[in-house]
C-alpha cells in the first residue's frame, strides 16, 4: 500500500533502519530487528541508502524484507546527489520488481570523497521528485528540517523549497531530528501559511548515550534544550542513567507532540530494537487512542 493513501485515512507510527555496516552486524541482524520492531505495528519502516553513489542492494534487500515479511510498509529512501537519470533508472526497475512502491527523494549530503561528481544531474530532491512522478507510480516523501536546512539563510527560504518539493509530486514529509519541540510547532504555522497542506510527520531521535549525543550534534546540528543538555553533563559518564534520560526524554517528546496534534511518529531507531520497545511500551496506549 502507499503511504500517501494510509496517512489520507489515519495518522501514522514508524520506525526507520540503516543497511549494515560490514565491521559490526550484516544482514540477517536487520532483518532480526525488523522483526522485532514488526510486533509495534509500524504502518512503516524506512530504508536508508548510502549517499556515495554507490548501488545499495542491501537497502533494496532490506525493504522487500519488510514488503514480504511484515505488515508495515516500506520507504524506500533515494539519494540523488550523485546520480544521472540512468543510475536513478536502473534502481527504480529494480525496485518496481520488488513492488516497492514508496520513495523519500533525497538529495543526499556531499559524500567527503566526491569531488566533481556531487550534482552531476540533480541539484535538488525536488528535481529528483519530478523525474520520478512524471515515469513511475511511486509515493513520494520528502526530508523537512525543523531548524531550517543548514544551507538555506533562512526558515523561510528553506519552506519555499518545501513547497516546491510538494508542488512537484511530495505527498508527505518526515523533518529531520530535534529535541525541542517548539521548532516542529513552528515549522508546522509556517508550513500551512505558505500553502504546504501535505502531513509533516516529526522525526525523533533517542539520545541513550554519550557517543550517540556528540556523533549527532556533529551531523545533524539539532538544537539541545538546556534541560537536557543538563542532565547529559551531569551522567554523561554514567551509561544506564544516559540510557535512561535518553528513553524518558523522547517519551516525553513523543507524547507532547502527540497530545498537540502531529501528524504522525517517526522514531530514528539508529538499528536498536530495545530502544523502540521501552518507547513504545511507555507510549503504546496513548498511540492506540490518537494514531490508530
Amino acid at each position: 500500500m502507499r503511504i500517501c493513501d494510509i496517512l489520507q485515512k489515519k495518522k501514522t507510527f514508524s520506525f526507520e533502519v540503516f543497511p549494515p555496516n560490514p565491521t559490526n552486524s550484516t544482514i540477517s541482524d536487520i532483518f532480526s530487528t525488523i522483526d522485532k520492531l514488526q510486533q509495534f505495528n509500524p504502518d512503516f519502516i524506512s530504508v536508508t541508502f548510502k549517499a556515495s553513489g554507490d548501488f545499495s542492494q542491501n537497502t533494496i534487500d532490506l525493504a522487500a524484507y519488510i514488503k514480504k515479511h511484515t505488515n508495515a510498509e516500506p520507504l524506500v529512501h533515494l539519494t540523488c546527489g550523485m546520480f544521472d537519470q540512468h543510475d536513478v533508472d536502473q534502481i527504480t526497475e529494480v525496485m518496481e520488481k520488488e513492488q516497492l512502491e514508496n520513495v523519500l527523494a533525497l538529495r543526499g549530503d556531499k559524500p567527503l570523497d566526491a569531488g566533481d561528481n556531487y550534482l552531476k544531474c540533480y541539484s535538488h530532491a525536488s528535481e529528483l521528485m519530478e523525474y520520478l512522478r512524471q515515469r513511475h507510480h511511486f509515493c513520494l516523501g520528502g526530508a523537512c528540517y525543523p531548524e531550517g536546512h543548514i544551507e538555506s539563510e533562512s526558515l523561510y527560504d528553506d519552506l519555499v523549497n518545501l513547497k516546491i518539493k510538494q508542488d512537484k509530486g511530495a505527498s508527505f514529509f518526515v523533518t529531520q531530528l530535534f529535541y525541542d519541540n517548539n521548532y516542529y510547532y513552528r515549522l508546522m504555522r509556517v508550513a500551512r501559511k505558505m500553502g504546504i497542506t501535505i502531513p509533516i510527520i516529526p522525526g525523533v531521535m533517542p539520545l541513550t548515550s554519550s557517543t550517540m549525543f556528540n556523533k549527532i550534534m556533529h551531523m545533524a546540528g539539532a538544537s539541545i534544550p538546556f534541560e537536557l543538555r543538563v542532565l547529559f553533563d551531569r551522567f554523561q559518564n554514567d551509561k544506564q542513567a544516559m540510557y535512561e534520560i535518553g528513553i524518558a526524554y523522547s517519551v516525553n517528546q513523543i507524547l507532547e507532540l502527540l497530545a498537540n496534534d502531529a501528524d504522525g511518529i517517526h522514531i530514528y531507531t539508529m538499528n536498536n530494537a530495545q530502544v523502540a520497545a521501552d518507547i513504545y511500551q511507555r507510549i503504546h496506549h496513548v498511540l492506540e487512542k490518537e494514531l490508530r
